[in-house]
């Protein structure tokens, strides 16, 4: 399986895309300051992820939420109560 992934700083509560397929490690990666994105945002915590069983799927959808301003606010409102959430 595939993965995009919506990660949220504790730290600043700013947002961070990102695809992998292994989600679990990729998340390790990311609050032990592995990714040069996030490593300044530490801890960070999974707030949404959506599953893919082809890469090319999760790497499209992943590129049109970064890409297109839209996607990733409707995504947003969807997701609004958790991105509040503590």
């Amino acid at each position: 399986m595939f993965y995009v992934y919506i990660l949220q700083s504790k730290k600043d509560g700013n947002l961070y895309l990102g695809s992998t397929n292994d989600l679990k490690r990729r998340i390790v990666e990311h609050n032990k300051g592995l990714n040069f994105s996030t490593k300044l945002r530490t801890p960070l915590e999974l707030v949404y992820y959506e599953a893919y069983k082809s890469e090319e799927d999760a790497r499209e959808r992943e590129h049109n939420l970064k890409l297109r301003a839209n996607a990733l606010s409707q995504l947003k409102r969807r997701i609004n109560r958790t991105l509040k959430a503590d």
